[in-house]
């Protein structure tokens, strides 16, 4: 049981950690989905591509012990780099989060390989450019509409076919099973990366014949019939179906939050009052997936200040 798991190591996640180990909070785990700390620097700024503190003309006084200061794309992987490393954070990359769980004793933090990682207390700091993973074959423009990443979508009596062997493909199948003819397609036999509770409810829904099930075999190509979705398999079969949903990992920040139960507003941002603590307690929210829009690393900074303050007070 950790004392404080984040969820996402950009600047704002490492800094929760800082400042949360600054005040005494020594157990901390930092997941990221990449292979590196700070993702959308590494991969969306060019080399010596200048990195602000502020936004847009904002001057945001800092209030933790990070003195961060404008600099290039270089000088900032390297401050965070020493951070990580003169603090002894524990950082698990390529660890991608499908949903946290809140449970008597805390949360439990699901990844997409099937670990679980209990916390009493959680912070989301992920960015907002998250994307679904996708097949390697073309998906044809005129049924892109009916094939989907999540089931947001779905119509009750579609036929479905949901694709994938994780704790997401399941838990949308044994659900999507009881309102829609709905098949479960996933390239292995077994469902190695799956909770128990998945298991139990997946077995359930195939044994009564409610779901039914292509297991080991791929998928070849895809093709319009009519407005509906033909499935090529790699056995040579095909089948007609109204719908499919992948889920072979990856999210969009909205499908994430969702999964999490948060409340969210409007314009589809978290709900969080002054201390950044969400709709669920003690789970966190902070950096740029926490506002509408005009983010920063100052504001990101600050909010990891208040956070890490108002849980030193709680745990």
């Amino acid at each position: 049981m950790f004392d404080l798991a984040i969820i996402g190591s950009g600047t704002t996640g490492i800094a929760v950690a800082v400042e949360a180990k600054a005040l005494g909070i020594g157990n901390i785990i930092l997941l990221e989905k990449g292979d590196n700390h700070s993702m959308t620097i590494r991969k969306f700024y060019k080399d010596g591509k200048r990195v602000d503190k502020d936004y847009k003309g904002q001057e945001v006084d800092l209030q933790g012990s990070i003195k961060f200061v404008d600099g290039n794309k270089e000088s900032t992987l390297e401050l965070f780099d020493s951070l990580i490393a003169s603090n002894g954070l524990d950082l698990k990359t390529n660890c991608d989060v499908e949903k946290i769980q809140e449970v008597a004793e805390g949360f439990e933090i699901h990844t997409s390989g099937g670990e679980v990682f209990k916390s009493k207390f959680a912070v989301i700091s992920i960015g907002k450019m998250g994307q679904p993973n996708k097949p390697s074959y073309a998906i044809p423009l005129t049924i892109r509409s009916i094939v989907n990443f999540n089931a947001n979508s779905v119509k009750a009596g579609e036929k479905l076919l949901i694709i994938g062997g994780g704790n997401s493909a399941v838990e949308y199948a044994y659900d999507l099973c009881n309102t829609n003819p709905t098949t479960l397609n996933y390239r292995r036999t077994e469902f190695a990366r799956i909770n128990d509770t998945n298991a139990e409810e997946l077995n359930k829904v195939i044994k009564n014949g409610k779901l039914q099930t292509k297991l080991g075999v791929d998928i070849v190509t895809l093709s319009d019939e009519g407005g509906k979705v033909g499935v090529q398999f790699a056995d040579g079969s095909q089948e007609v179906f109204d719908r499919l949903i992948y889920a072979i990992g990856g999210a969009t920040p909205l499908d994430f939050l969702q999964k999490c139960k948060l409340k969210l507003d409007e314009s589809n941002t978290p709900i969080s009052n002054a201390q950044c603590e969400t709709s669920i307690p003690n789970l966190f929210i902070a950096g740029d997936i926490a506002l509408q829009s005009g983010g920063s690393i100052a504001i990101g900074l600050n909010q990891a200040y208040i956070i890490a303050q108002e849980i030193a007070k709680r745990i």
